[in-house]
């Protein structure tokens, strides 16, 4: 008795363990973390971070909201590179005004229709050969990369600024570093002037990190509300749960017997009929004896069909049986001729044709007279 009660409180106390720590230590969503400098599989941008880093780039990871940005006292130019699957166009107001203002912003993965384009194409640029893996294009549109599908790369001026925009999140991903023109092609979007639209180093070239879920310290502790543990222990619901909690363990202690007393459990009951059909089939198969098959099948076919025919049960000839069921059913008498002489001739058939052989029965059958 004592070791069922000690069972049911570790289980219980596991289960709160496996529920904790699956809310605390989760993986980050896989999603989310597509296009961000800091992932290293082949959706990530790890490697074209630090190919722009080794090129002497001023590019840094923006790991805030894009209200801090616009609020900042950074003076443009300023490009702002967004990589994700399910951005939108247009683009917010605020966006618009920050745009206006003299800046970039570059938006890889926006959501346009799937045409009818080859899924993996290579274009030509002054950069090189630029591979693209998707059949998304703004339709009907030319741009810095397109094809007569439409637009995959493509921009809009906003009064000193400009927007770019891309139907792919992956065109400089760390699956296309054996292309480095990928990689130098959105080097040349991201470094290019909204004015002149010649290479202009940027004050600053940011990528957006906030976006796949990564926060500056200052971020966090301003948007700690957010996290449900921490709202939780600021809240009376708190104080509420830690009572909750154990009046639960105190029942799963006291009501451990409450489904009654187990009950042992019948052996199944065996039927002798079915387990013989069922070893004699498997020895059957096994020895591939598919005349002998054919032989016992279409015999009992034939009664059943003389029986629903109403023609009694005592064997009649093929043709008899034959020109009864031309006469009931309007059938051509090739259908049921073939099947009569398939087991009169007593040779072995493949399995398949003995599958087929069988349907042509359920066929005969389906067209009996109801």
């Amino acid at each position: 008795m004592k070791s069922k009660r000690r069972l049911w409180i570790f289980g219980a106390i596991a289960i709160g363990a496996i529920i904790l720590i699956t809310f605390l230590a989760a993986p980050a969503n896989n999603q989310q973390q597509s296009g961000s400098t800091y992932a290293r599989d082949p959706a990530g941008y790890g490697a074209w971070y630090a190919f722009m880093s080794e090129r002497g780039s001023p590019i840094q990871r923006w790991q805030k909201p894009f209200e801090d940005l616009v609020d900042s006292e950074a003076k443009p130019p300023i490009t702002l590179l967004r990589v994700y699957s399910q951005l939108e166009a247009p683009i917010s107001k605020k966006e618009r005004e920050w745009v206006d203002k003299g800046n970039t912003l570059v938006l890889l993965g926006i959501r346009h229709p799937v045409t009818e384009a080859a899924f993996s194409t290579r274009h030509n640029s002054p950069q090189g050969i630029i591979k693209i893996d998707t059949r998304r294009r703004k339709i009907d549109a030319e741009g810095l990369l397109s094809d007569r599908f439409g637009a995959i790369v493509w921009e809009e001026s906003i009064g000193k600024g400009k927007v770019v925009y891309a139907t792919t999140p992956h065109l400089a991903a760390n699956a296309y570093q054996d292309f480095k023109s990928n990689y130098e092609f959105l080097a040349q979007i991201v470094t290019e002037s909204g004015e002149t639209k010649k290479l202009s180093i940027p004050n600053q070239l940011l990528v957006d990190e906030y976006l796949h879920g990564y926060k500056d310290a200052e971020v966090i502790k301003r948007e700690q509300g957010e996290n449900i543990i921490i709202y939780f222990t600021k809240t009376p619901l708190f104080p509420a749960l830690i009572p909750a909690f154990i009046l639960l363990l105190v029942a799963i202690w006291a009501g451990n017997r409450r489904f009654g007393q187990p009950l042992t459990l019948s052996a199944p009951v065996i039927d002798n009929s079915v387990a013989y059909i069922q070893a004699l089939a498997g020895v059957l198969q096994k020895a591939n004896s598919t005349e002998f098959v054919v032989e016992v099948v279409g015999k009992e076919e034939q009664l059943q069909l003389q029986k629903a025919l109403g023609l009694g049960q005592v064997p009649l000839d093929h043709q008899s049986l034959i020109d009864a069921w031309v006469q009931q059913t309007g059938h051509p008498a090739t259908e049921l001729e073939s099947l009569l002489n398939s087991h009169s001739r007593k040779s072995k058939m493949s399995e398949l044709k003995l599958l087929a052989w069988l349907e042509k029965w359920e066929q005969i059958r389906r067209r009996l007279p109801s």
